[in-house]
């Protein structure tokens, strides 16, 4: 069986998602879909709306055959470590090519780009350097040192948020030597950071969960952006737990680790670097409201997206030394599979070279450990009735089974 690795989210799955899925599938010739997915917290440093079991399950009625967790020691990371994650969890679990969005669409200057690059990273770190010491964040130094030096033409444009992830993707690939072929299909219609809707069927994630958080929006305002089982989905979701996840949820927990750890201990945590912990207590004892925080903490030299995912790692008291002791992916976690994807894992189970994890309770290391206590911190956000409830199935969810669509069933889901 011939299978294509997607590195996904799916906060939540759309149409757009199903466009992925299907093309992979069709640009590579594979029978076998395989996702690593993101668990309960995601790369941009925020608590995914639904918990990985749902979204596992719309992304199996999605068109996805299995679906691996990305532990969180590289799920929520900065681009080159989440790719590094992905792309080796993906080759683990024997994939012969990964398909990836990109604002480009062409796989060539990819690589050319990866190569230039590697011959050039003198000069491009010299400049990263440069513009980090004028305050600027890294992801906008690295984006202005390329500028910098890159010709005009043949190479991808790594100002854009799905080139620069692709980029990883290729770069870890690359730089890995793993054997696997790296494919790209354009966007959409929908870009990354879109917050509002620019069609009538394809929407971004961010425009889908901007519209559900807003003051005024149901569940019917976003039910043509997405397919009638994510719909159905997150209705179950909102009726089983009470409501979607956000950071508003968790405001008061992470205002109290603020306020009670020291400084030493502060700077113990992963991405607490440059002094900021003074700065963090300061604004957590006169900031009432998460946005109001954010928009205290934020400057320049910071994005949002890196403050985020340091507060995360505040929220689950995750440690320099902890999120750094592996560099690689030490297990496979599975959430999920379709009959297609069990008869892939029953050859997969002769040949892979580390564990597959089935039962959370038949495994454990620090890299699963930190999954479950993250695991059970997102719980905590709910509702008190129903916490409970969802702090057990991370032992007791057995990996979700989908028996296969018929042609009838995937029509309506895609």
């Amino acid at each position: 069986m011939k299978a294509v690795g997607v590195v996904v989210e799916y906060n939540p799955f759309h149409h757009g998602h199903a466009y992925h899925v299907e093309s992979a599938k069709k640009a590579t010739g594979a029978n076998v879909v395989i996702a690593a997915m993101s668990g309960n917290f995601l790369q941009r440093g925020e608590p995914a709306m639904v918990s990985k079991w749902t979204r596992t399950e719309m992304a199996l009625k999605g068109g996805i055959d299995i679906v691996f967790e990305l532990p969180y020691s590289f799920a929520v990371q900065k681009a080159d470590t989440f790719a590094v994650g992905a792309v080796s969890l993906l080759a683990e679990a024997g994939c012969d090519s990964i398909c990836f969005g990109s604002e480009s669409g062409n796989i060539n200057t990819f690589y050319q780009t990866y190569h230039f690059l590697s011959r050039n990273q003198e000069a491009y770190n010299h400049n990263i350097k440069h513009f980090i010491d004028k305050g600027y964040s890294y992801p906008k130094a690295s984006s202005m040192a390329f500028q910098a030096i890159a010709p005009a033409n043949d190479l991808i444009d790594l100002s854009l948020p799905n080139n620069i992830l692709g980029f990883q993707y290729v770069k870890a690939a690359e730089a890995r030597k793993y054997p696997v072929k790296m494919v790209t299909i354009a966007r959409k219609n929908a870009n990354y950071h879109d917050e509002h809707f620019t069609s009538a069927s394809i929407a971004s994630a961010t425009s889908i969960r901007k519209a559900l958080f807003s003051n005024d929006s149901t569940l019917a305002g976003i039910q043509s952006y997405v397919p009638i089982d994510t719909f159905e989905g997150l209705q179950r979701y909102q009726e089983d737990y009470g409501d979607f996840h956000d950071w508003n949820m968790y405001w008061s927990y992470l205002r109290f680790n603020l306020l009670q750890l020291s400084s030493t201990e502060l700077k113990e945590i992963y991405e607490v670097e440059e002094g900021i912990e003074n700065r963090l207590f300061s604004l957590a004892l006169k900031c009432e409201t998460f946005p109001q925080f954010m928009k205290a903490l934020k400057t320049k030299r910071y994005t949002w997206t890196r403050l985020q995912r340091m507060l995360t790692h505040i929220l689950t008291h995750s440690t320099k030394s902890e999120m750094t002791a592996d560099s690689h992916i030490t297990y496979l976690r599975l959430l999920g599979m379709t009959e297609t994807g069990r008869n892939y894992l029953n050859q997969l189970k002769k040949t892979c070279q580390i564990p597959i994890i089935s039962k959370r309770s038949s495994f454990t290391n620090q890299q699963i450990q930190t999954d479950t206590k993250a695991a059970r911190i997102y719980a905590m956000g709910l509702p008190e009735k129903y916490r409970q409830k969802a702090i057990e199935l991370e032992f007791n969810q057995k990996p979700i089974y989908l028996q296969n669509h018929s042609s009838e069933q995937k029509n309506k889901a895609i």
